[in-house]
């Protein structure tokens, strides 16, 4: 039986195409693109002329059966999409998966990725991240979306379009909190790239004043909630809370000690409970 390759390809500037990924798209018998008329581009550049099949979303399932024939006759095919990875959020995963299954070996011809190529220019230095990709397009449920990431404690990777980069911004802003650090990666390896580092409650603002920055696709890189301030508590402050916790409610006495120590509430809130328990 033949061989699916899932190979990579540029993302914008097209000297970043590995050798490797030259030589598969040379050796093989046909290559599944998700725009025939992309790929064509791509491969007319390199002077390498192959059968192409279309393999987009809307077709994929039926492509992949179409493919995993041709692999039993003994064909080997290169998969690709318009930029970067297959599978990653394009195309391609039903194809691999159901190939797989088939007892036909997959080889990755690894190279461009959008998301590395944003995190290693980032400078985030905060360890791990969740790769999410692209937001719903409705205003409601990408809100819902964003919420439901709100809890993770890494730094979050989306993919935006530029038509929907504002609204995108803003929800974030609202959802996730304006302190939040975002990183716009844009446009990457190409002419036009951009990245750029600002708080979220100033990325609106960064977008609006220039229609140039909406312009091209994004990945956004979006950092954990800043660490809140602890305040300190004396041993006086404590004391005040352990004699109102002796006669009032738990509630009560916390917003009596606020008042009459000034500290935080939540900070004090939170050594109420561990008091309570300690008794």
């Amino acid at each position: 039986m033949g061989i699916l390759y899932v190979v990579a390809t540029p993302i914008g500037n097209l000297g970043d195409i590995t050798l490797r990924a030259l030589e598969t798209l040379k050796s093989v018998d046909a290559i599944a693109a998700e725009d025939t008329r992309h790929s064509s581009g791509l491969l007319n550049h390199f002077g390498i002329s192959k059968k192409l099949i279309a393999v987009h979303e809307h077709n994929e399932h039926q492509s992949a059966e179409k493919l995993l024939s041709q692999l039993k006759n003994g064909e080997n095919i290169a998969l690709v999409t318009d930029a970067g990875t297959p599978g990653i959020s394009d195309p391609g995963a039903v194809v691999v998966d159901l190939v797989r299954k088939a007892g036909i070996k997959v080889v990755p011809i690894p190279g461009v990725s959008a998301v590395v190529a944003a995190l290693s220019a980032s400078g985030i230095t905060q360890n791990g991240f969740y790769f999410h990709g692209f937001l719903p397009a409705s205003g409601a449920a990408r809100r819902k979306v964003l919420q439901s990431l709100k809890a993770q404690t890494v730094t979050l990777v989306l993919y935006e379009a530029p038509h929907r980069i504002v609204e995108c911004i803003e929800d974030i802003a609202q959802v996730l909190g304006s302190e939040r650090r975002i990183t716009f990666a844009r446009e990457l390896t190409k002419t036009f790239e951009t990245i750029y580092t600002c708080p979220a409650s100033h990325a609106s603002a960064w977008l609006r004043a220039d229609a140039n920055q909406q312009r091209g696709e994004f990945v956004l890189l979006i950092e954990t909630e800043p660490p809140q301030e602890i305040q300190e508590i004396s041993e006086e402050a404590q004391r005040v809370l352990k004699c109102l916790l002796a006669d009032l409610p738990l509630k009560q006495a916390v917003a009596l000690a606020t008042e009459i120590t000034q500290l935080k509430k939540n900070d004090l809130y939170e050594l109420a409970l561990a008091l309570k328990q300690a008794y």
